[in-house]
């Protein structure tokens, strides 16, 4: 709507006190305004960070806190949330003050944001006074365009005072679920940020996260003091991972075939449960080279920096960690993660898994998961610190996340089902049980002489054993355990020879995991519950997945042959030493520059560049992921690298004539 057709409209409505003429004014100037403002919110896109349009939600949430609205925003890992507040606060007037938990990783973030031309800043405890002083006096000047802090440093009343002595253009509050006091990732500190809505009222705020139900959306909403915020969720898929989930079998060596096989060279996330887990992983790594360093919060501060920068700026090096490594970690080209303990959550889980495939290409999530995770976890969750309504809660997390497992359905569905969400199709095709549907059977009767063998070991004896004396006892083998208590004598002795010791262990497993049978004790032995009845008394049939007779692995169609994990990038077979030769040329940049290699280009945008072949600056401009401080800053040599890998083919090309020539003229004529 241009100016002349507003001018023309208001005069036609003007009344005979001029109040509606005054209020179509002023209508006319809000919509004057507001388009105003989303152009350029959309020149600041192209210009800053490169790109024409936004994604999804991105248009919505920028318009609202832009116009000055409170937002709290519901995105995946990877669905483009700092956008919705780093163009908000390139547009407003001031400055953009983020609130994250992420200390060590507050550097790079500015660094990524300074190599757009972006005038970033942050304040935390790893400063000195000096360099605190100089961003305090930045800020007050209005000379940053964003500011981070971390939630402490909102309690300090010197913070808040600075903040008043500068001009905010809106705070936005990252990683909001660690408002959620029984999530996964609780910070207490961000208890306290209500009060930025209390001091600052005109100043928009937005909460953002990738990962909450609905009742942690509730809480983020509660707690932060957001009750007129506007929300916005996207759906949390991510369909660029494959999730997969096998049974647990010697694990390491199981990891190790998984990342020969599909993710040789690749950058990815190996979690545990425990520090000396993690050590002895990351040793069994190194020893059968796979380059990897341990990550936990047992080691010292320094060492932590130093693995957590080397994850950041080498391509190809594998992390083995505790959930203590992780959060806010922008590493795009992060091809795998991989669990070989079961997480306490499907918030956890997804969060894990989340931090794989930023940048949009083929990554896979996969987990081995066995009968020990389940009784290990039930231990935590009995003797672990907390009232009962913590217990409670805990054990709830745990019985969806072992769902998750156990399903014979989409487990991408199930994700989606968790977060109040609803999956496009009942398969996903990209996840194990879509690929190769797992078969299930009747397990009634085995789910029964196990369930009867716990029943005669108490009630006979007043004993109570864990899964391996069972499953001894259900196979006849006359142990010197067996034989000492004397179990051989027991009518369930030997009745169980028409399965494996690893499918009785399996049904172990999916009883613990439906709640059929419990553990209990610091040697995790087996009781019944409240449901045990319903299936000795032949009330209740129990469905189980079968134990695969291999080791699990990528359905042979979709596996990877060892040397085609650059096909990862989704490249045709031409275009893949144009790709490697940008690669190369980025990690010498990064190498040089002391930044991460993500934070010169995303394999994404060499890819775009690998593809289109560019002549000049022009061409290049076109391509996505190039703000103009970039291009001026890359774009020459970006274009030299294509020229010189170009003369370099040409010349190969030419050889190639030359020696067919001689060949076919060997007298030289």
């Amino acid at each position: 709507m241009d100016g002349t057709v507003v001018t023309d409209r208001t005069a036609e409505t003007v009344g005979a006190d001029g109040t509606a003429g005054r209020d179509a004014l002023n209508a006319a100037a809000a919509a004057s305004a507001a388009e105003g403002s989303r152009s350029e919110a959309l020149r600041t896109l192209s210009r800053v960070f490169g790109y024409d349009t936004f994604r999804g939600e991105q248009q919505a949430v920028i318009d609202h806190v832009v116009d000055g609205g409170d937002a709290v925003v519901l995105m995946p890992t990877g669905g483009g949330k700092s956008l919705c507040y780093q163009i908000p606060a390139l547009v407003r007037p001031g400055t953009g003050v983020v609130v994250s938990p992420l200390i060590a990783l507050m550097q790079d973030q500015v660094d990524a944001l300074r190599a757009l031309g972006v005038r970033a800043g942050f304040i935390n405890s790893t400063q000195d006074f000096e360099e605190r002083r100089l961003v305090e006096a930045e800020f007050v000047a209005g000379e940053l365009d964003i500011l981070y802090l971390a939630p402490e440093r909102l309690r300090m009343q010197g913070t808040l005072d600075l903040l008043s002595r500068g001009t905010v253009s809106v705070f936005a509050i990252d990683e909001a679920h660690c408002v959620a006091q029984w999530g996964h990732d609780f910070r207490p500190d961000y208890l306290a940020l209500a009060v930025l809505g209390e001091r600052w009222p005109d100043v928009p705020r937005i909460a953002l996260t990738a990962t909450a139900t609905p009742a942690t959306h509730r809480e983020i909403t509660e707690r932060l003091g957001l009750p007129e915020a506007r929300h916005f969720e996207a759906s949390f898929d991510r369909p660029n991972i494959q999730y997969r989930i096998v049974g647990k079998d010697d694990p390491k060596k199981q990891l190790l075939r998984f990342l020969r096989e599909e993710h040789e060279g690749d950058a990815g996330i190996v979690y545990c449960l425990s520090r000396n887990s993690v050590e002895k992983t990351a040793e069994f790594l190194e020893r059968n080279g796979v380059p990897a360093v341990p990550y936990h919060a047992g080691l010292d501060g320094g060492t932590r920096a130093r693995h957590q920068s080397r994850f950041l700026r080498e391509e190809g090096l594998v992390v083995v960690a505790t959930i203590a490594f992780g959060m806010g970690i922008d590493k795009p080209d992060v091809r795998f993660v991989a669990h070989l303990d079961l997480p306490k959550s499907v918030e956890g889980y997804y969060q894990e898994t989340g931090r794989a495939g930023r940048d949009g290409l083929p990554s896979t999530a996969w987990m081995a998961y066995g009968l020990q995770d389940v009784v290990q976890q039930r231990k935590l969750i009995q003797s672990g610190e907390g009232d009962e309504a913590f217990r409670r809660r805990a054990a709830s997390h745990l019985d969806a996340m072992l769902a998750l497992c156990e399903t014979v359905q989409c487990r991408r569905a199930q994700l989606l089902a968790y977060f109040g969400q609803e999956a496009s199709g009942q398969k996903c095709g990209n996840c194990d049980t879509c690929l190769t549907a797992p078969e299930t059977w009747d397990g009634t009767v085995a789910a029964q002489k196990v369930l009867s063998t716990v029943v005669r070991l108490q009630r006979e004896r007043g004993q109570k054993f864990g899964t391996g004396q069972i499953v001894d006892i259900l196979l006849g083998r006359k142990t010197a355990k067996v034989i000492q208590f004397d179990h051989d004598q027991l009518s369930v002795f030997g009745i169980g020879d028409d399965l494996s010791e690893a499918e009785w262990r399996g049904v172990v497993r999916q009883l613990l995991a439906q709640g059929l049978a419990s553990v209990e004790g610091e040697y995790g032995t087996l009781v019944l519950t409240d449901a045990s009845a319903t299936v000795l008394g032949r009330e209740r049939e129990v469905l189980m997945r079968k134990e695969p007779k291999r080791p699990a692995g990528r359905p042979k169609s979709e596996r990877t042959a060892k040397g085609e994990r650059k096909q990862a990038v989704d490249l045709p077979e031409e275009a893949l030493p144009v790709f490697e030769a940008l690669r190369a040329w980025r990690a010498d940049q990064s190498r040089e520059q002391g930044v991460p290699a993500y934070v010169i280009f995303h394999d994404a945008t060499l890819r775009e560049i690998a593809l289109s072949l560019p002549a000049d600056l022009t061409q290049l401009a076109q391509l996505p992921g190039l703000g103009e401080k970039k291009l001026a800053n890359y774009g020459e040599a970006v274009l030299k690298v294509l020229a010189d890998h170009g003369r370099l083919e040409a010349g190969t090309a030419l050889e190639d004539d030359s020696s067919s020539s001689g060949a076919e003229s060997p007298s030289g004529d």
